[in-house]
């Protein structure tokens, strides 16, 4: 079965066709602790989650695409405990640690092989990334930032919905939680006005800064004045970032990994230390001067990419990310048309490592998905 037909299918044949895959073998092989799921395996609690979702009172309610989201973030949320499950040699239990921030990559390598849209396949990525969540806002020392953070993150209502499924659908022997406790996150959500919506913040910049600091206020209406704007462009070589920015950005001077790759006669595959070196080089040649340019590199992690936005912010850079992913097959008929050829093996590589950006990381995002 492709996207399509999963989109339109019933709970039933979404498992029966689940039930085939290699990631399903595995989650039915792993056991759990059977202190919180007496149930046994993965795929068993997996399951249960997914014939809990039309009992849920709003379900009939739901639009098709929010019903499609919960279903796949259900199918989905544990896929990774097959590869984070341990036994705590302090307790004797079985433990999954960082189990959703796995799951969600190997979410999105799922739903890309299927055909799954990309704004469609990043929601119920991220879904499978904070599934978790909910069940602990009520300890966290400011309840309201959490449910804020996540309202640009996530859909906080589609959230609590699925954290309701999660928790009907398991037995455990020893409770540790009533689904007053997922309440709560609810309550906080629609207490900050952010239930159904990202919360709306004075401003772009107060949003953009309130995800930047430790002990951010959630009020502030900081003061703008930009010293210069700057595009960051990510995406896989060949996806059309030049294109882009020729198209749409053809005024600003552009900082490009790959220009100084040539200029330098670095492979891709080589060390690029130089690179990076001449690029911050360049970047704040312009940061400096107050003028506004375009970053051209793949930017593909949060990690990578954060190095370079935090440099950005420091000089008082307006800032707006550019993500650029048509499909893989697309994407590698582009790169063969390209000047410098990028190995398709590289590209391989590159594609199993995507994070894209988030709301939380610029004052503007522009997803183009193919």
């Amino acid at each position: 079965m492709n996207w399509n037909q999963l989109q339109s299918a019933s709970i039933d044949k979404v498992i029966d066709w689940a039930a085939r895959q290699p990631w399903c073998e595995a989650m039915r092989a792993c056991l759990q602790d059977a202190k919180w799921h007496h149930e046994g395996d993965v795929w068993t609690h997996t399951q249960m989650v997914l014939h809990e979702l039309p009992r849920l009172e709003p379900w009939n309610d739901l639009s098709p695409h929010d019903q499609t989201v919960l279903v796949f973030t259900a199918l989905l949320h544990d896929v990774a405990k097959p590869l984070t499950s341990q036994v705590d040699p302090a307790t004797g239990n079985i433990v999954s640690p960082k189990h959703a921030v796995k799951g969600e990559h190997l979410a999105r390598h799922i739903l890309r092989d299927l055909g799954c849209d990309l704004a469609t396949r990043e929601e119920i990525a991220r879904m499978v990334r904070y599934h978790g969540r909910p069940v602990f806002v009520m300890h966290k020392k400011d309840p309201t930032r959490e449910v804020v953070r996540h309202s640009w993150l996530v859909n906080n209502r589609l959230l609590h919905l699925f954290t309701l499924a999660d928790f009907r659908g398991r037995d455990s022997q020893v409770p540790t939680r009533t689904e007053d406790d997922l309440h709560f996150w609810r309550i906080a959500a629609q207490e900050a006005n952010c239930f159904d919506q990202p919360y709306v913040f004075a401003s772009e910049h107060a949003r953009f800064l309130y995800f930047r600091q430790d002990n951010p206020n959630l009020h502030y209406v900081p003061h703008e004045e930009f010293s210069c704007r700057v595009t960051v462009m990510a995406g896989l070589p060949g996806s059309g970032k030049d294109r882009w920015l020729a198209e749409n950005r053809s005024d600003l001077p552009v900082v490009s990994l790959d220009e100084i790759r040539g200029h330098l006669t670095i492979d891709p595959t080589d060390n690029q230390g130089k690179v990076i070196q001449a690029a911050r080089k360049a970047c704040r040649r312009h940061l400096r001067a107050g003028t506004s340019f375009a970053f051209n590199a793949t930017n593909l992690i949060p990690l990578t990419r954060g190095r370079w936005l935090d440099l950005f912010a420091d000089y008082g850079a307006w800032i707006e990310i550019v993500y650029i992913e048509p499909p893989l097959d697309v994407l590698l008929r582009q790169n063969k048309s390209r000047e410098a050829v990028v190995p398709e093996r590289v590209i391989r590589r590159l594609s199993e490592k995507i994070d894209p950006p988030t709301w939380a990381e610029a004052h503007r995002l522009t997803i183009i998905g193919g």
